[in-house]
This record gives structure tokens, sequence and C-alpha cells, in this order.
């Protein structure tokens, strides 16, 4: 990636602290912001917004979870009823009921599928904290040859790939979980393989800044 020899002007969001590089196309470096002022990955060249933070400046904490709040039922299908005018008030008129079905979509859905589709709509919104202290920091990639030269690996790159990996695992283990094609005796078989890559990459819990974000392999 060609970012750290490319400038950019104070009213470009490559000179925020909030945007950070993880890919390169014909337009230069692109990435995502940290506080998803904009979506998806766009490059560095673009106008800054009113959220604008330089390099020295501090990023603003993440504000206080909201209440909890009672769980609202699933909505049913909805239902309408129609009365024709009566007769006579001793003589109430047949009333004709029928309903709207829900689409075929979201009526075909497990639980555990419908679960995590709300998981995965919260998640983009929610972006995970890199820990303060590895804030800006790179990674050398050192050769054994002396004649050839080191990489080095923006953090906050390496720390969004790493995060991308985290939740690819999680869904699939939540596919195991919820497929009803496989025995239980081959989804604790597949769930193993799943703890194993989650306790290899523990190495990484380090640059997470909440416990929770964490990789957690096997406990036993």
């Amino acid at each position: 990636m060609s970012d750290g020899a490319r400038t950019y002007g104070p009213k470009e969001c490559g000179s925020c602290r909030l945007w950070r590089p993880i890919l390169e196309d014909a337009r230069g470096p692109i990435g995502p912001c940290r506080l998803g002022v904009r979506t998806g990955d766009f490059p560095g060249t673009a106008p800054v917004c009113e959220r604008y933070l330089s390099r020295e400046a501090a990023i603003p904490s993440a504000p206080p979870p909201e209440p909890a709040r009672r769980r609202a039922r699933a909505p049913g299908p909805t239902v309408v009823v129609h009365r024709a005018p009566g007769h006579g008030a001793a003589a109430p008129a047949p009333a004709t009921t029928f309903s709207v079905p829900l689409p075929e979509e979201l009526t075909d859905m497990t639980r555990e599928e419908f679960a995590q589709a709300i998981r995965e709509a919260l998640r983009e919104d929610v972006p995970v904290p890199l820990a303060p202290k590895w804030e800006g920091g790179t990674v050398v990639l050192k050769p054994g040859d002396p004649g050839t030269a080191p990489k080095e690996i923006p953090l906050d790159s390496l720390f969004h790939k790493i995060v991308m990996i985290r939740d690819r695992l999680r869904v699939l283990e939540q596919k195991v979980n919820a497929n009803d094609k496989l025995t239980d005796t081959e989804k604790v078989e597949l769930q193993q393989y799943v703890t194993r890559c989650y306790g290899s990459l523990t190495t990484f819990n380090v640059l997470f800044k909440d416990e929770k974000d964490r990789f957690v392999g096997d406990k036993a």
C-alpha cells in the first residue's frame, strides 16, 4: 500500500484520525471511517465532514450504552376485519376477516437465522475499538535476508482484518449450530475446529480495547 508516501490536506479525510486505509484501488488507498460517518470504504481524498479530527487530536470515547428496553413481541400477520352494516341493534352484522401474510423470506427463517441477521445489521454500525496504546502503530516484517527491505503494515489495517476473521468465524459457528441436517456429534466436532481457530488467534487479543471483543479459545 502506498499510503505512507501520500499526503492529504486538512480538508481531506486522509488527514483525519478517524479514517484508516485498508485497501487500494484505482483511486488510491481506501478505507472506512471509525465512527461510521460514511458507510463502506472510500478514498482519503474525500472531503472532510463535521466530525473531522486531526492526527494529533484524541479519539472521543464511545457514548454510554442506552438503557435496556423491554423486548417487543414479533408482529404476526396483519388482520383486517370488515363488518357490513347491520339491520338492527339486536342483529349484529356478520364480519369478514382476512389476513395479510408476512413475506416468505421472513417466515422461512429460523430463530437463529433471524437473530443473526439482526446481529450483523447492528455490528455494521458499531466499530470494534483498537486499544489506545496501539493507535497509529506499525507492524514491521523483517526478512531473514539482509538484502531484502522490511515491510511495514499499519496496525489499524492489520486489526481491521483480524476483526473480519473473528466476525466470519462467529457467523460460521452460528450456522453450524443452526443447521438441522447435522447430527449433534457432527456439530460438536465442527465446533471444536472453530474453537481451536479462536485459540490460535488469542495472540492478537492484546490489540482489542474491550475484553468482550477478544478471542476465546478452549478453556479446558
